[in-house]
């Protein structure tokens, strides 16, 4: 089999990098379609696996105009690529899968989350054959929608999947009984960020001075412009591939982005997420809260007191690694069904008795 996956963005290739593996490994033919977007090609090279790119995705200084031409030449380049490689079935998200499949006139699966904005959704739904997305996700997409009980980061962050990297503290350079914090400041440059504000720069500072009283603190500054040569922090400089490593190891992650707070409290992270200005439900994220995994505030003072408060708490990583191990052992292994999904050509009712089991039809025609 000939497969197909649009990788956007990080979390992408995350979301595929296993998958992609054992596809592989199983004798498939895979290729991977991405653009050069933060570490998204080092993250590709670093896992090895197959891919081509098709584009640059830029932020500063765009004009509409540029936009429009960058966006065709994307979609010529995607084309191209897709009716050359033939696939059997195609995996991604938004117009870029549906056009790719339209032009290939093969099968599109869609694996969605919650995220704001309906524009991704509306293009590509009616291109899709098959849509996938966590219980917790409030829309109904259509009879080709189907749900499953866990997150798009159980694909890689299942206890059965996930397996830490014993050396990330000597990687970090902190002692075994070092506390550490991981803070990660959202550059919010996506689609879906607009006119949206996380901290403000006061906020960071007070935040870092504030939390390097009783742990060493960690920055990762998506949009890379804090200086920290004046605070008590240092910057997170390993390998974009290791982050969920250190996460799984840190005791606590504070962040004004939802994905590092949902992967920090499905690795049993206490994970604290500052809103800002983001008024949007995600349903991923409401249901971590039900967990007692995750925590959001619409307060800064809020946040920073809450952070405060866990890091003095003797027993919160016990508690927390608890409250893990008994929510996410009923949570669908998102590999084996994106596995089971790819070599079933997406048609749901080839799949066998077992996976056809943890799908559950979203339409409420169905």
């Amino acid at each position: 089999m000939r497969i197909l996956v649009l990788a956007n963005t990080p979390a992408h290739v995350h979301l595929y990098r296993h998958a992609v593996d054992r596809l592989e490994r199983a004798g498939h033919d895979v290729l991977v379609l991405t653009r050069e977007y933060a570490c998204t090609t080092d993250l590709l090279d670093y896992f090895d696996m197959p891919y081509r790119v098709y584009g640059d995705h830029e932020t500063d200084g765009y004009s509409a105009l540029g936009f429009a031409r960058e966006l065709g030449g994307q979609f010529l380049t995607i084309g191209t690529e897709a009716v050359r490689f033939d696939p059997d079935v195609i995996f991604g998200r938004g117009p870029y899968a549906a056009y790719a499949g339209t032009l290939s006139r093969s099968p599109v699966v869609l694996v969605l989350d919650d995220e704001p904005g309906d524009f991704n959704h509306t293009v590509s739904r009616p291109f899709a054959d098959c849509i996938l997305s966590p219980e917790v996700t409030r829309r109904d997409l259509g009879d080709a929608h189907y749900t499953f009980d866990g997150f798009k980061e159980c694909a890689y962050l299942h206890p059965d999947v996930f397996e830490a990297d014993d050396d990330v503290r000597e990687y970090l350079d902190v002692e075994p009984d070092e506390p550490y914090v991981l803070v990660r400041f959202n550059a919010l440059d996506a689609l879906h960020d607009t006119d949206l504000e996380g901290f403000r720069p006061e906020q960071r500072r007070d935040l870092i001075e504030r939390l390097s009283e009783d742990a060493t603190v960690f920055v990762s500054d998506e949009g890379g412009e804090m200086d920290l040569r004046d605070l008590p922090a240092r910057s997170y400089d390993l390998h974009p591939a290791l982050i969920h490593d250190a996460m799984a190891e840190a005791d606590l992650l504070v962040a004004d982005t939802g994905t590092m707070a949902t992967e920090a409290a499905l690795l049993g992270t206490p994970a604290f997420r500052y809103r800002g200005t983001d008024d949007h439900e995600y349903g991923e994220f409401q249901e971590l809260e039900r967990a007692g995994l995750a925590e959001q505030f619409d307060s800064y003072d809020a946040v920073r007191d809450r952070s405060l408060e866990i890091l003095a708490a003797d027993d919160a990583d016990a508690r927390w690694q608890r409250k893990r191990r008994e929510y996410a052992a009923d949570l669908v292994n998102l590999t084996d069904l994106l596995v089971d999904v790819a070599t079933s050509r997406g048609e749901l009712e080839r799949l066998d008795r077992s996976t056809k089991r943890v799908l559950q039809p979203r339409s409420r025609s169905m």
